[in-house]
């Protein structure tokens, strides 16, 4: 009876074991703080009803979770859009995809000494984000809004040396995204993310002096390894990033300054 008993024990603990190691339902995923970590927050536990517990890790910028996921420290993250995406792949060589786009947040041109863009005086100093995809984004914003002129055809992939251009002989600064805010007070203008504008307590569609019209090349995206695309657990996150109880949260938090992308 004893023998039997102790092989019981034994199998008990086998098949616990098996048990814990194909039926991991954890999942961490790194994310800035606005809008993206509130969002998690709100789908955690939606999550959690399907048996999958997320671990959300907060980013202060746009690298290091890139890096992180790649290297196996993440199983996803949610804080870029596909140019940024594309653009970091190509320069470190990495193959994270996005598997769903999630919301849009248009990019503002912001002043806290002008009321308008007519105001704007010769060498005024432009703050926009050193980052290459958000360089480009930002020229282009300063292009649509009259400021200056690229040359034809560049769009989002433009740097500096692409203004053809200059009227109001601009002083363009480039600074971290992240920190361009608590520039804000010395520069007469600054370009700046949503995500960093509204964590500043500013509202896009009221504060900024020009902004984008959130085209959905700009969606922000879950983003999981190559490998991971068919992960059980990520695919729902992904879903529930996707329903109508995410997309009403977004636009009643958000009050229309990020909303759900198509």
């Amino acid at each position: 009876m004893k023998k039997n008993l102790i092989w019981g024990f034994i199998l008990l603990l086998i098949f616990a074991s098996g048990c814990s190691a194909g039926g991991d339902n954890h999942i961490k995923v790194g994310a800035s703080a606005v809008p993206h970590a509130e969002i998690l927050e709100f789908a955690k536990p939606l999550l959690a009803q399907q048996g999958v517990e997320m671990e959300i890790v907060v980013y202060d910028d746009y690298i290091q979770p890139n890096l992180n996921l790649s290297d196996g420290e993440i199983d996803a993250n949610f804080f870029q859009h596909h140019p940024f995406l594309s653009s970091f792949n190509a320069e470190y060589g990495r193959e994270l995809v996005g598997l769903v786009a999630v919301h849009i947040e248009p990019m503002g041109i912001y002043s806290q000494h002008y009321e308008n863009l007519e105001e704007i005086r010769p060498g005024c100093k432009v703050l926009i984000p050193s980052d290459p995809v958000n360089e480009g984004r930002s020229l282009a914003l300063l292009e649509t809004a009259g400021l200056l002129k690229l040359k034809a055809g560049v769009g989002i992939s433009a740097t500096l040396k692409d203004i053809v251009e200059d009227p109001y002989s601009l002083d363009i600064k480039e600074l971290d995204a992240a920190f361009i805010v608590n520039a804000l007070p010395d520069a007469g203008l600054a370009i700046i993310n949503t995500n960093f504008a509204i964590q500043a307590g500013l509202i896009p569609r009221r504060d900024a002096l020009f902004i984008e019209d959130g085209q959905s090349e700009y969606a922000n995206l879950l983003v999981v390894n190559k490998e991971d695309v068919q992960d059980e657990n990520l695919l729902a996150l992904a879903e529930i990033l996707k329903s109508e109880a995410v997309a009403q949260f977004i636009e009643d938090t958000y009050g229309g300054q990020i909303t759900p992308a198509n």
